[in-house]
């Protein structure tokens, strides 16, 4: 059986740093509080809720601690201890204590279909909760992972103090397959009065979802009220299968309400899922099959409440040669859309979209163009684009760093991660910032001390070294190295990005 370790890492207390955590497999773990983004719910200071910390999915942690002289000392904490059974896909989430008599939690959901509490500090376990039996690759008619549970990130709504997860499930050894929204505690692990809930069953009659053939990989987001989860298809591409993002209220007063796109495929299934900036949803969409004409794949598809889609231009948009890249299975959709804001820029409010293309779109989230409409694009990959990517504000410019062989890199070689900087010009222009070399395939993260200054992009060497990498936000050049012999982490899942809470890193990985 595989197993999920958290272990973590520590540097001198005297020296700024608590410690380096980490989870899965492995689990490291550097400090960051994560500065709130435009749509961030509220949250207890440190709290790590959703992916990448905010709703716009820009990964940017803000912690005083956590700068770039200090970098160089950290190292793993042999004090924090835990072991899971199952792969860990879904990024760990982190509950920061509100009280004297609580503790600070982390949260890991597995593909075993069960989620642990773990207390942060030593990795003990807390509490756990089954969802039931996950399906085995054999009865499903394609895909790469064994068994599918838990893939998607969850998400923690700090109100009501619960934890919202999907989890494919089987009663019958897997002749059915079932996707359910769970609703768990955060204190105990006990499901909330109304939930589970099976998607397919959770609409009306003409909610077509079937369940065998949608993978859920992206993360869940929470807005109004409402739970937002997107599903795309398994590798392989089988079956009938179609971009969903399936809404269902919190409070269980209504049916869901779906999207779904209306060509075959499209699936929405990059780690990122679904940003927000507050009023409304963004997602990626992959490729489609057979479309004669554009049918919603390739896409970055601007939602409403519900979630509802308008279809005008100004709502959607898709490169001019969404075909070809339908045809080439050079999904738009290998990584999620980014929300930033670039001050002096016209305009100023943009989408950032990567795609397996190796491009780079700016999109106005104003008006997002429809067929053909970016405000710019760029070439920066020499590779497909998968995975997440980050974005920080400094001094000199706003970045976007992402997992991918840079083009036309300012220094030495092209290495597997690059960061572009978006100038804040009329219209808003795409530049190499530098390339360096992660050694595998993590989504990175940033952190910095006060918003702006000192930047460090984190890093694993996810299905490569195991070993988590600090670069310097601004020029690329090696913060943190890994550390020594003990600190690499083994079987870190692809994509797999830490988490910053508290002083700490924190990285999923399997045993």
């Amino acid at each position: 059986m595989r197993r999920d370790a958290v272990g973590r890492m520590r540097a001198s207390r005297s020296r700024g740093w608590r410690g380096l955590r980490a989870l899965g497999r492995l689990g490291l773990c550097v400090g960051a509080v994560a500065a709130p983004a435009a749509a961030a719910q509220a949250s207890p200071s440190g709290a790590v809720l959703q992916y990448h910390k905010n709703a716009t999915r820009d990964g940017h942690y803000v912690d005083p601690a956590v700068r770039r002289s200090a970098a160089p000392r950290l190292h793993r904490d042999p004090a924090f201890r835990s072991s899971v059974p199952g792969s860990t896909y879904a990024q760990p989430l982190f509950w920061a204590a509100t009280g004297p008599n609580e503790k600070d939690l982390l949260f890991v959901a597995t593909a075993q279909d069960r989620v642990y509490a773990l207390d942060a500090s030593t990795g003990a376990e807390v509490w756990q909760r089954s969802l039931g039996a996950p399906v085995g690759r054999a009865q499903l008619p394609c895909g790469n992972i064994d068994p599918v549970g838990v893939t998607g990130t969850p998400v923690i709504d700090a109100a009501s103090r619960t934890l919202f997860v999907d989890a494919m499930t089987t009663g019958d050894g897997g002749t059915q397959a079932h996707h359910r929204l769970a609703a768990l505690s955060i204190d105990d692990g006990s499901m909330r009065r109304g939930w589970p809930v099976d998607v397919a069953a959770a609409g009306p009659e003409s909610f077509a979802f079937k369940a065998a053939v949608q993978n859920q990989r992206g993360a869940l987001a929470l807005l109004g009220g409402t739970l937002y989860v997107p599903y795309g298809g398994h590798f392989g591409d089988c079956g009938d299968y179609h971009g969903w993002v399936v809404g269902v209220p919190t409070g269980r007063r209504a049916s869901a309400r779906a999207w779904a796109t209306r060509a075959t495929g499209g699936g929405i299934w990059a780690p990122g899922g679904i940003a927000s900036d507050g009023g409304s949803l963004y997602v990626a969409t992959g490729n489609t099959f057979g479309a004669s004409s554009w049918g919603d794949g390739e896409a970055v598809i601007r939602l409403g409440p519900g979630p509802s889609f308008s279809r005008e231009p100004a709502d959607f948009f898709a490169p001019a040669t969404w075909a070809a890249l339908d045809q080439a299975d050079a999904d738009l959709g290998g990584s999620g859309p980014i929300l930033v804001d670039i001050p002096g820029a016209r305009p100023s409010r943009l989408v950032v979209a990567l795609g397996k293309d190796g491009n780079a779109y700016l999109i106005d989230r104003s008006r997002m163009g429809g067929i053909g409409g970016a405000v710019a694009a760029r070439r920066v990959s020499a590779d497909a684009i998968i995975g997440a990517a980050a974005a920080y504000a400094t001094g000199r410019g706003t970045y976007v760093v992402f997992p991918g062989r840079g083009i036309g890199c300012p220094r030495g070689p092209a290495g597997d991660l690059t960061a572009i900087r978006i100038g804040a010009t009329s219209p808003p222009t795409i530049t190499i910032a530098w390339c360096a070399d992660q050694h595998g395939r993590g989504s990175p993260i940033v952190t910095t001390p006060d918003g702006r200054s000192e930047a460090i992009v984190w890093s694993v060497g996810a299905g490569g070294d195991g070993r988590l990498r600090g670069f310097d936000g601004e020029t690329g050049q090696v913060v943190f190295d890994g550390g020594g012999p003990g600190d690499a982490m083994s079987g870190v899942e692809r994509y797999q990005t830490p988490i910053v809470a508290k002083g700490r890193i924190f990285v999923a990985g399997d045993r």
